[in-house]
């Protein structure tokens, strides 16, 4: 039987169909769209919040989102070790549940950038990063007004030591670098996971680097390491 993958929609995503697209008509995975108000994940494998304004983005990003009916249900499928993947909108909704530590700010430059960017593949210790070689370097574009990743020192000394920062910001060549850090995140981080390795937060979107025709393909890496995972879990 295979993997049912689940793509959350809230008042205000506008990623979900690129999401939608991606795992089910370029991986060929069964999906299936998830309104903010369902609360039943029994026969999801695996959950996707993607990008947006989800409610505006009023308050704060995610801020509203966290309270949605469905994130009570995504808290207790993520604690179960389910995989769950928030880009962008959702990895700020991500933060604000507490399923991942760390704020957003506004970009250094207080400016909306989008554009394709440069990430560097820390660990392939991850489901979501299984197949990817450490070192290796994605071209993927991201499109945020608020994410500058932030935290104290203490916890980033733990997101180190732990091993749980999965991307970096980097130039062409995989040097971190302080102009490659274009929205001034702690560290250049661009993706991190929790503890348990099972949920990833990212600000770059690997959903709208699926097919070469848009730029980048390397976005399915992601994806693939997702469904092999769910294949033989």
């Amino acid at each position: 039987m295979s993997a049912k993958l689940g793509v959350i929609v809230f008042p205000g995503s506008n990623c979900d169909h690129d999401a939608y697209h991606a795992l089910a008509h370029i991986m060929n995975a069964e999906t299936t769209f998830l309104w903010h108000k369902d609360t039943d994940l029994s026969d999801i494998d695996f959950l996707l919040i993607p990008g947006g304004f989800s409610y505006g983005d009023y308050l704060r990003s995610g801020a509203i989102a966290r309270f949605s009916p469905i994130m009570q249900s995504v808290i207790q499928f993520a604690n179960q070790g389910r995989p769950v993947l928030g880009i962008c909108n959702g990895f700020q909704i991500l933060l604000e549940a507490g399923l991942l530590p760390g704020a957003m700010l506004h970009n250094e430059q207080l400016r909306f950038v989008c554009k394709h960017t440069h990430i560097r593949c820390e660990t392939s210790d991850t489901l979501f990063t299984r197949n990817i070689v450490p070192g290796s370097v994605l071209q993927v574009p991201v499109a945020h007004g608020e994410g500058n990743y932030t935290t104290d020192q203490d916890q980033l000394k733990q997101l180190q030591d732990n091993d749980q920062i999965v991307f970096r910001y980097c130039n062409e060549g995989g040097e971190t670098t302080d102009e490659a850090n274009f929205n001034g995140s702690i560290d250049n981080i661009a993706g991190i996971c929790n503890t348990n390795r099972n949920i990833l937060g990212m600000m770059p979107h690997p959903e709208r680097a699926v097919e070469k025709l848009l730029g980048s393909d390397d976005g399915k890496q992601i994806f693939e390491s997702v469904l092999e995972e769910l294949a033989v879990a």
